[in-house]
């Protein structure tokens, strides 16, 4: 998916519909000049939802369509007949939004499966007609509520992407090389910096046609938390995978250095994130030979799951994804 077409944050303008009016109507006919309360209630006005839709990826349809309002109800009629509701607006969106208020900040809504339909903004109550409002001491109303008006004010839209597991590294670590290895996936790949500018999402195959998701997210950098490089703008689609893939070249200057410095970053911009299942891949295998990978093993003394692989040669691989499918079951 290309850099313009993924959108993971919109501001959008949401209105519901307001309720029509109840009607003030009283029963005529030829024989009837002075007939009793007959008056119908108003429609309800339109809600606005959103719901989940597992075949977008992106919040890329609301960025130019911000302001969105749902239809308001009809008024009453005689006989004592409702009018129409006012037209609902379905918002679809990718599995993994957030809805919140622009305001206050509070979680309206979090879509986590297709078809899911949560209400954003509720439609205006329809009126009663004077019909409601007949008695034995007032026989003649004439009067019938006025509509609910409906609610209107700005949401925010937020994508965490859901994925089985999440590639955490520096740039250019080889996260892109891996998931276009392991998947049908095509990322950019280059040997600069911050090749990858949007998340890429892959479907892995595993053993028995089992699969799981792989999001390789764009490369953290120290300060990350703080906004630095590309900031904390892609830090909370980590926040969804069930397990985080650490990948570290071997070739770097500090692998147990750039390991921590990464779990630091997590650790600042949300501390939860440290409670997930982690994986420590050390990518480029290939450049070196048995002895030198044992030797770094010996280095490597924290009690954390860790591996070496290749991207290029397919060395570690199966073993990786047998690693990753154990700790998903």
């Amino acid at each position: 998916m290309s850099e313009n077409n993924f959108i993971d944050y919109v501001k959008i303008c949401t209105r519901s519909g307001n309720g029509g009016a109840g009607s003030r109507h009283f029963y005529r006919d030829k024989r009837t000049m002075k007939g009793g309360p007959d008056g119908g209630d108003g429609g309800r006005g339109g809600h606005i939802y959103i719901e989940g839709d597992s075949n977008i990826w992106t919040l890329l349809h609301l960025r130019y369509n911000r302001h969105i309002f749902a239809k308001n109800g009809e008024s009453g009629s005689k006989s004592t007949s409702t009018g129409a509701n006012g037209d609902d607006v379905i918002i679809k969106v990718p599995l993994g939004t957030i809805a919140r208020d622009a305001e206050t900040n509070e979680v309206i809504a979090e879509i986590t499966k297709h078809s899911e339909k949560i209400i954003l903004r509720n439609g205006g109550r329809g009126g009663l007609g004077n019909s409601h409002f007949k008695s034995a001491t007032h026989q003649t109303p004439r009067f019938a509520q006025p509509g609910e008006e409906g609610s209107e004010g700005w949401n925010i839209l937020e994508l965490k992407i859901l994925a089985d597991v999440g590639i955490v590294g520096f740039p250019n670590a080889g996260k892109s090389t891996l998931l276009s290895v392991v998947s049908a996936a095509k990322p950019e790949i280059a040997n600069y910096p911050f090749t990858t500018l949007v998340p890429n999402i892959g479907i892995v195959k595993y053993k028995d046609n089992k699969t799981f998701v792989m999001a390789d997210i764009p490369g953290i950098i120290e300060g990350a938390s703080e906004g630095k490089g590309l900031g904390i703008r892609f830090l909370r689609h980590i926040e969804r995978n069930s397990i985080l893939l650490f990948l570290i070249p071997v070739d770097s200057k500090n692998v147990i250095d750039e390991y921590n410095i990464l779990l630091n970053e997590l650790e600042k911009y949300n501390p939860e994130l440290l409670n997930k299942k982690r994986i420590l891949a050390i990518s480029k295998a290939d450049m070196l030979d048995d002895g030198l990978i044992k030797e770094l093993k010996k280095e490597i003394k924290f009690k954390i799951l860790y591996l070496f692989f290749s991207s290029i040669t397919g060395k570690g691989l199966n073993t990786l994804k047998d690693n990753i499918w154990k700790l998903l079951q």
